[in-house]
């Protein structure tokens, strides 16, 4: 066996097992030993680290930054610093090193990562999770690409036509749902669950998108020096390059409202972009890949243009008769366009914009909107219409990618689910979204904690494994101050917000009223601010339009009068109810089927009333998790090295603190002192007793025959439970691997076996064909000279026929010369 980084520290791992040996890790040749091996044989797994200090981990992910090697494993987790440039390891010569390898037998990556889940599933018969984690601008959405990337490898389409599309997938939604902010030039605004889906075989057929708490908000105002969404800096620059810009009724000197910020100050600045016009014809392509029609390309490109057009609208005050300030649209021209673009009326879109309906005693009136209702209303409507249209793209995805015949027979299919959700975000001003996220990631890192330290531990309680308890950061009452009804955060907010007179300020102190927990705190002299005291560090928010951003009203004129279009796809936008999550509701139907276009609003449309974001929230966090406790968890935690987005600069401080809060040290002891497969007996020996048994031997299910096995494979280190093989993850590589071989001699048996079989069955064959053919042979022998002799006895006869025809002739002629000497003459 070579001498690898990998077997050294593996070798002292199983030493550092032994009490006697490790007593002696604090002399002093020990620790000279230690320094000498760290420097010539840097462990790539922090869990043979013997000093498992934040300084010692963090020196050694500095010391493989610096190489270029960014993957570092803690266990079986992988850790990932983000490099922020291109680094020439994901070749398709690196994927085919990864697929069916032993973990230490390369360095590590995320491609092992794919692997080790691929293999899971189709070992174990079960469906996995990996979830991606990390602060925001980490590299978590390259590293889902990634996973993606190598998953379809492993999965070997039967069609390359479906791999195409499901690797399309991920630009699509990322233009859609993805924006530039502060600290990262692609940060995803929405969560992402993608399950694909494979048959018990492990043969890729299909995929199914789920999204999450989409920034929407951001489609009508960004914070300073942020973005919109990238899809629309696309569109500009690739319908300016198509000269189309006119058709869709975009301005083609000032910005739209929308997209007026630092960066863009003039159309130009996106149009002569070139990265959007390649960013263009990339979406443009990934929309034909996966199936969309050129008239629902069209058809979106058309509600994306409306939207920026319905930016543009601007509101005047007029002073009625009535002394009521109302207001009016004060640029018909952006009011047309909007209407053009939506196949609507300008003049019915102009009335639901200044006024609004009020039912009062069965008398319906109609009441005039301030320029700051009818302002709330258009951005109400702009933000509506890209939220639906997104989940409208999701959905449509789904269908298309959709198995034709999802399985035959008893083949129910597996799933990987590959999660891709917001980083954890502190900004120097945070709102409502950054509170969204950050509680988002608060559960995630719940789900975290409690798989790898609570879930482990009691399951060795419960089996009667002896392991050292770990210490950990547990954010359980930080969880609970925010979700626990009637007096969490968000349910506090959700109350304030069904108060009509309930003001932002009222909100804060509700807050502080109410909150009784040492995650919260309010600072003193600063209005409109509370911090909270989150895993990844203390949070200041400003409540300043909390109450706003949580209603998120639509009126119902909009929505009536948006059902009234001439477009089909602007009818679906508003006529399919949302889902307690918030999205769209996912109906399977036809494009352009026909769809009514009158009747009451409460029948096609029902706006959650009552139900606010907070409310989509803590619904969402419920549907992702039902998700991913179903399947086995994989990890990959990413760390962003420096704040600059700087390549090869490490920021040990930054890295350090990212270490703390993420638990890294901990998951590193317990899967030192722990054991990450456990294995029911039966499983367990259904699987491995070619190891120690014949393959005709049915033996009992039992902990002597698993011990039996793990002998044979001269194992140590394991822990049989009352119901479980317990078994560090080299233990199983092992296994597996002498499986492998196992198998493979049993393949080549049988192989030489039915070589010999076939050899004997091909001589009997060859030598029963020489037989025939001489018994072929022999007949046609016998035929030809049977012929012969009937040719040659017919011959003969002929011959003595005119042997005596001619004697005959003969006689008759010499009677003739004696009878009548002168007849002759």
């Amino acid at each position: 066996m070579a001498v690898t980084n990998s077997n050294i520290w593996l070798l002292l791992d199983k030493l550092l097992s032994i009490p006697s040996v490790s007593i002696l890790i604090h002399c002093t040749y020990i620790n000279i030993l230690y320094i000498f091996l760290i420097f010539f044989f840097p462990p790539c797994d922090s869990m043979f680290l013997f000093f498992l200090h934040q300084n010692t981990v963090t020196e050694q992910l500095q010391k493989g930054y610096a190489k270029d090697q960014i993957y570092t494993y803690v266990g079986d987790i992988l850790i990932a610093v983000n490099p922020f440039r291109n680094i020439d390891i994901y070749s398709s010569q690196h994927s085919k090193l990864y697929i069916g390898a032993k973990r230490t037998a390369n360095p590590p990556h995320i491609f092992a990562v794919a692997d080790i889940g691929y293999q899971s599933m189709v070992t174990y018969n079960s469906d996995q999770c990996i979830v991606i984690s990390g602060e925001s601008g980490a590299g978590k959405t390259q590293s889902a690409h990634l996973l993606v990337q190598q998953l379809t490898v492993l999965g070997k389409a039967n069609n390359r036509t479906l791999q195409e599309k499901i690797l399309q997938v991920n630009n699509l939604v990322e233009a859609f749902g993805n924006a530039g902010t502060i600290i990262n030039d692609n940060s995803s605004r929405f969560g992402k669950y993608l399950e694909m889906k494979f048959t018990c075989g492990g043969t890729v057929v299909g995929a199914q998108i789920s999204e999450y708490l989409l920034e929407k908000s951001r489609v009508v105002h960004q914070a300073v020096g942020e973005k919109n969404f990238h899809i629309f800096y696309y569109i500009y620059a690739g319908l300016a390059e198509k000269k189309k810009l006119a058709h869709y009724k975009l301005p083609e000197y000032r910005p739209p409202r929308y997209l007026q910020n630092d960066h863009f100050r003039i159309v130009q600045d996106f149009m002569n972009n070139s990265f959007y016009k390649s960013q263009f014809e990339l979406i443009e392509q990934c929309f034909k890949v996966i199936g969309f029609t050129l008239e629902e390309l069209g058809s979106v490109y058309s509600v994306l243009a409306a939207i920026l057009n319905v930016g543009n609208i601007e509101f005047s005050t007029v002073v009625s008769e009535h002394m009521i300030d109302k207001s009016n649209i004060s640029n018909p021209v952006a009011l047309e366009n909007c209407a053009s673009l939506l196949c609507i009326q300008a003049d019915e879109l102009q009335e639901a914009l200044t006024s609004h309906c009020v039912v009062t005693r069965g008398e319906t009136i109609i009441r005039p909107n301030t320029v700051e209702k009818a302002t709330d209303v258009r951005d109400a409507m702009a933000k509506a219409l890209y939220g639906r249209l997104f989940s409208w793209i999701v959905n449509r995805i789904n269908t298309l990618l959709k198995p034709d015949k999802l399985l035959s027979g008893n083949d129910d299919g597996l799933n990987i689910g590959i999660l891709d959700i917001f980083g954890f975000e502190n900004f120097k001003k945070n709102s409502f979204e950054q509170l969204c996220i950050n509680i988002a990631n608060e559960q995630i890192q719940f789900y975290f904690n409690q798989h790898v330290f609570a879930w482990e531990q009691n399951e060795y309680l419960y089996e009667g494994v002896d392991a050292r308890v770990i210490e950990y950061e547990d954010n359980r009452p930080l969880l609970d101050m925010f979700l626990q009804k009637p007096m969490g955060l968000l349910s506090l907010l959700d109350e304030e917000s069904r108060f009509p007179q309930a003001t932002d300020q009222t909100l804060v102190e509700k807050f502080e009223d109410n909150l009784k927990s040492k995650y919260f705190w309010r600072p003193k002299r600063v209005d409109l601010t509370f911090g909270i005291y989150h895993y990844a560090g203390k949070v200041l928010y400003n409540a300043s339009g909390f109450l706003a951003k949580n209603r998120d009203t639509l009126p119902a004129d909009i929505v009536l009068l948006l059902r009234s279009s001439e477009n089909n796809l602007t009818r679906q936008l508003v006529t399919h109810p949302l889902t307690k999550t918030g999205i769209a509701l996912a109906v399977i139907f036809l494009f352009f089927s026909s769809l009514p276009t009158c009747g009451p609003i409460h029948k096609f449309y029902k706006y959650p009333g009552g139900r606010y974001l907070v409310t989509f929230l803590q619904y969402s966090l419920m549907d992702l998790l039902s998700k991913m406790v179903v399947g086995q968890p994989h990890f990959v935690r990413c760390i962003k090295p420096n704040n600059d987005r700087q390549a090869n600069k490490f920021d040990k401080e930054k890295v350090l603190v990212q270490l703390r809060y993420t638990g890294i040290l901990e998951t590193a002891r317990i899967r030192r002192q722990g054991y990450s497969h456990r294995i029911l007996f039966a499983n367990f020996i259904k699987r491995y007793y070619l190891i120690c048994y014949k393959t005709n031997d049915d033996p009992p299910v039992s902990p002597e025959t698993c011990a039996a096995i793990l002998e044979k494979a001269r194992l140590d280190n394991w822990v049989l439970g009352k119901t479980k093989v317990f078994l560090k993850y080299y233990h199983v590589e092992q296994l597996n691997l002498m499986r492998k071989e196992t198998v493979d001699m049993i393949i080549l048996i049988q192989a030489c076996v039915r070589g010999w079989l076939g050899s004997r069955r091909y001589k009997k064959i060859k030598e029963q064909r020489e037989q025939s053919a001489i018994k072929i042979q022999s007949a046609y022998r016998g035929f030809v000279a049977r012929k012969e002799y009937t040719n040659a006895k017919r011959n003969k006869k002929v011959e003595e026929s005119i042997t005596r025809l001619q004697a005959s002739k003969n006689c008759l002629l010499l009677w003739l010369l004696m009878c009548c000497p002168c007849a002759i003459c």
